[in-house]
C-alpha cells in the first residue's frame, strides 16, 4: 500500500474517532484517576431523593459514591445492573459498606417519580438510594458524569431510552477513582471497591 494512502486511511480512522469519541471515550476496563491522572467526570448535582427530600453532592461527602445512571421501566440492563451493586455492597467487609453509598439516578425524570423510584430501590438493597428530579437537572448530572442517554421511538405512549451503563467509584470528595463495565461480577466489583476503599 502507498504511504500517502495508509497515512489518509490513518486520518480519515483518526477522525472518525474523535467525533464518535464524545459517547465512547470512557473505557470498558476498570482504571483509576491515580493511573490516568484526573478524569472530567463528576461533578455538583442538587436532585430528589426517594423519600422527597433535596439532596446535594455535597451531602455525600465523606463517603465513597458508587453511581449508576439507569431508569425504573428498563426490561433489563437496569436490573442487572442494579443487581450487581447490591450483590457486591453484601459481599463488602462491614467496615468498607459502612464508608460507601449506592446511588442509582434516573435518566428518564418524566417516568421516574419520587414514589415510584422509592417502591424500585427499595427491591434491590437497603442502603441504594434513588435520585430524580426536572429534566434539566437530571440533564445536568448526565453531562457532569459524561453520560449517555436518549429516549428512543416510542410506540403507544411506551418507550425505552438508549443509556450508557458504567457504574462509576467515586471518593469521599466526589472525585473519580473508578469505573465498572456491565459485565463485571459482584466479587470482581466489591474486591475492587475494598482495594480502593482502604487504601483511601
Amino acid at each position: 500500500m502507498p504511504r500517502w494512502l495508509a497515512a489518509v486511511l490513518v486520518a480519515l480512522a483518526l477522525i472518525v474517532a474523535a467525533a464518535l469519541g464524545w459517547r465512547f471515550s470512557i473505557p470498558s476496563v476498570q482504571t483509576t484517576a491515580q493511573q490516568q491522572g484526573t478524569v472530567p467526570i463528576g461533578g455538583p448535582f442538587s436532585l430528589v431523593d426517594q423519600n422527597g427530600r433535596r439532596v446535594t453532592d455535597q451531602d455525600f461527602r465523606g463517603r465513597f459514591m458508587l453511581v449508576y445512571f439507569g431508569y425504573t421501566f428498563c426490561p433489563d440492563v437496569c436490573p442487572l445492573g442494579l443487581q450487581t451493586i447490591a450483590q457486591a455492597m453484601d459481599d463488602l467487609p462491614q467496615d468498607v459498606q459502612d464508608r460507601v453509598v449506592p446511588i442509582f439516578v434516573t435518566v428518564d425524570p418524566a417516568r421516574d417519580t419520587v414514589e415510584v423510584m422509592r417502591g424500585y430501590v427499595q427491591a434491590f438493597h437497603p442502603k441504594l438510594v434513588g435520585l430524580t428530579g426536572s429534566e434539566a437537572e437530571i440533564g445536568a448530572a448526565l453531562r457532569a458524569y459524561r453520560v449517555y442517554a436518549r429516549k428512543a421511538e416510542a410506540k403507544d405512549g411506551a418507550y425505552l431510552v438508549d443509556h450508557s451503563t458504567f457504574t462509576y467509584l467515586m471518593d469521599r470528595e466526589g472525585r473519580y477513582l473508578a469505573h465498572f463495565g456491565h459485565g463485571t461480577t459482584p466479587e470482581e466489583m466489591a474486591k475492587r471497591i475494598a482495594d480502593l476503599v482502604r487504601a483511601g
